[in-house]
């Protein structure tokens, strides 16, 4: 044996013994909380999509391949020492917005009046939007983990370059246009300031800023006029019950003829009957509330807050400035869409195109949800902190 072989060899052994630490790391309580969503997630998908055709299972096939695709993404991102990541953040975000960019082209195609996609054929899409809300948490983590010399608080400069690096997807984004990944884009962004410690005061005219610029959006009536006939559905969806008040009326109907227990899986005369649109995607909370009842729906309700619990749990206790700031701008992502998803379909919130994280049917959006969790699974396993 050669002296090469003598020094290879323990430098083997100490690289898997740093793995296995980091394995025995693993959020156990999280990633059992995905698997039991995305388990349910199908189980909706299977009982909304079953009767498009006799026989028709492609669509939930094609959903478990995208859940075994994410999971091996999640996986891969899981092993990752998440303080590498930081460098290539810059390249993450930039590889996005290319995407973001190439939708509005020619390139792209639009779907439900928003031309956000990208057809890669099979029937599989691409949808870069999705994956912008990861490429804009790293970068903002990036930008502001680094605080000034005089306190806790970040740079005016980093902040700057912060709410740059965010106005440029957002435009992006608006101008395919999909308000509702805006909209998710944004609280990202004041989720990672107000996390950061960004002044109070710039915060105040951050949300003025918002607030006028949402009041002149109105006045000049930049909006879709579908957008404003979903508005309007939201504030009284009885004016018009069979045009732009028709999702609200039938999700309510759905949710609440499921009573308390539900009416079993692939019972639901509302599901089977295709009456709530988009029922396996932005709507498939009607299912669980049809089928599985209140008691169903709340334990997915309990399951999504425990993913978001854990996810807080694991940026309090991180103990690196970049690893605390992703973790929580992801919880806030998350914990934003499941509000708006699930107040949407129980008539709490105006109707956007937001899915339910972990549950509902899509590519993109489950690749993009499930490297989430890979990323706060590998701060959970490499930061010291969890030692």
């Amino acid at each position: 044996m050669t002296d090469r072989t003598l020094m290879v060899a323990p430098r083997r052994s100490l690289a898997r013994l740093t793995a296995q630490s980091a394995m025995r790391r693993l959020d156990g309580v999280l990633l059992v909380a995905v698997g039991a969503l995305c388990v349910i997630g199908t189980l909706l998908v299977w009982s909304s999509t079953r009767t498009w055709a006799p026989g028709s299972t492609g669509l939930v096939k094609k959903h478990m391949l995208n859940l075994a695709v994410g999971a091996v993404l999640s996986s891969a991102v899981a092993m990752l020492d998440y303080r590498h990541v930081r460098i290539y953040a810059p390249f993450v975000y930039v590889v996005t917005l290319a995407g973001l960019v190439l939708v509005i082209t020619p390139a792209g195609t639009a779907v439900n009046g928003s031309h956000s996609w990208i057809m890669l054929g099979g029937g599989f899409a691409l949808q870069p939007s999705e994956l912008a809300k990861l490429g804009l948490v790293l970068m903002l983590a990036t930008l502001l983990a680094k605080p000034a010399k005089d306190g806790d608080r970040p740079r005016a400069l980093d902040v700057l370059l912060s709410l740059l690096a965010a106005g440029v997807a957002i435009g992006l984004v608006m101008a395919q246009p999909d308000m509702g990944t805006a909209l998710v884009l944004a609280v990202i962004t004041v989720g990672a300031l107000v996390l950061a410690g960004m002044r109070k005061r710039w915060i105040l005219a951050l949300a003025l800023t918002a607030a006028g610029a949402g009041a002149a959006v109105w006045w000049l009536e930049l909006l879709e006029p579908y957008q404003v006939a979903r508005f309007a559905a939201f504030l009284d969806p009885s004016v018009d019950p069979r045009g732009v008040g028709y999702n609200s009326t039938q999700s309510l109907i759905a949710i609440g003829s499921g009573g308390l227990y539900g009416k079993g899986l692939f019972e639901g005369g509302q599901t089977t009957g295709r009456f709530v649109p988009e029922q396996h995607t932005d709507f498939i909370f009607t299912v669980a509330g049809e089928e599985f009842g209140f008691v169903g729906a709340l334990a997915v309700v309990i399951l999504l807050g425990v993913v978001l619990l854990r996810g807080l749990r694991i940026a309090r206790q991180c103990g690196d400035r970049f690893g605390a700031l992703v973790a929580g701008t992801i919880v806030c992502w998350l914990a934003f869409q499941i509000m708006i998803n699930v107040g949407m379909t129980v008539g709490i919130m105006p109707i956007t195109g937001l899915p339910l994280p972990f549950v509902s049917y899509g590519g993109t959006a489950t690749f993009a949800n499930l490297m989430a969790v890979g990323v706060l699974q590998a701060i959970r396993m490499r930061d010291r902190a969890f030692n």
